[in-house]
């Protein structure tokens, strides 16, 4: 028994419009659509609600402005739930309801998030990915890697929150819904992935000095590295900004590339995680600019001139070619 991965996210903003042009300009489908709810699909189904801020019945937010406000995580089989109910049916605010026909069950965790699980409604999907040609291994033969012209997300991969309690808060993951340890800050940090076996981090907590709490960024899965650069490259022409990228984390070795999102916190494109098994061990890192990443673009890259933010774009047909 485990958990599978996020099933589904809910923001709550105040700017439905805005966030609409956002997420169909970052690669979502509009599925629905009313007066005060959003709702979009990755491609394998996995959901991100944006509701108005004060939609009647959503859960409470755990900072001002707009955030995400709850977090449903997908389990195998109605037996998985069941146990998880017996697990978190003391906890406060404890919830089992039904909503669109399907079961779905929750409680809040210590840093004030909505946490709920359900069946996962997320379909298995088949993608082509760019290999990558090294000098052991050379699987891309008579065939170019591919270019995109935008991203289409896989799905919400993970998510980060500023935590008042990282030990607190990590433990609670750990002993309600089996999360298991990838590596970590000492007393700042956890990285956590669902299951002993999957991509390095599901969850990251972080704890800061002020003991802040609140969204930190909501990650979003694409095929390979080649994505991340032309979702980016896209989502710039589009007008929105960056905060950092693109570049490559060290802890987790995934390439990424974070924008500014008026649903709230960030927002990342991010490929070529490690994955991991039972038989990892935990590593711990003292937290620092080269330790969050190996490399990275300060500002991003223009979608126009394909350089970083502001440098002067390339003149003529060829680098070498003199004027």
């Amino acid at each position: 028994m485990s958990v599978l991965g996020i099933d589904q996210i809910t923001y709550g903003a105040d700017d439905l419009p805005a966030c609409r042009q956002f997420f169909q300009d970052w690669g979502l489908s509009l599925v629905s659509e009313a007066a005060d709810e959003l709702v979009f699909e990755c491609l394998n189904g996995c959901k991100v609600v944006v509701a108005a801020w004060d939609k009647p019945g959503l859960p409470p937010a755990m900072e001002e402005g707009p955030t995400l406000r709850e977090v449903v995580w997908g389990v195998e089989s109605d037996a998985d739930l069941d146990r998880y109910a017996a697990a978190i049916a003391q906890d406060p605010a404890f919830t089992d309801t039904t909503v669109d026909g399907a079961r779905r069950i929750g409680c809040t965790d210590p840093n004030g998030l909505a946490v709920r699980l359900q069946v996962s409604r997320k379909r298995a999907v088949e993608v082509d990915c760019g290999a990558m040609n090294t000098w052991n291994a050379k699987p891309r033969v008579n065939q170019p890697a591919p270019i995109y012209e935008r991203a289409t997300p896989i799905e919400v991969g993970h998510v980060v929150f500023f935590v008042s309690d990282v030990k607190g808060t990590s433990a609670f993951y750990a002993q309600r819904f089996g999360f298991v340890s990838s590596d970590g800050y000492p007393n700042r940090g956890a990285f956590m992935r669902c299951a002993p076996e999957g991509g390095h981090h599901d969850l990251f907590l972080l704890q800061i000095p002020s003991g802040k709490r609140g969204l930190n960024h909501v990650a979003f899965t694409v095929r390979d590295i080649h994505e991340v650069f032309g979702g980016g490259l896209h989502f710039s022409r589009c007008g929105w900004d960056t905060q950092l990228g693109p570049g490559r984390h060290p802890v987790s070795s995934a390439y990424f590339w974070y924008f500014k999102n008026p649903a709230g916190g960030l927002i990342e494109y991010y490929a070529d995680e490690d994955q991991l098994t039972a038989d990892w061990q935990p590593r711990e890192f003292e937290p620092g600019p080269t330790v969050f990443a190996e490399w990275a673009v300060d500002g991003g890259l223009d979608g126009h001139t394909r350089r970083q933010k502001n440098a002067e774009g390339p003149k003529g047909a060829f680098l070498t070619e003199k004027k």
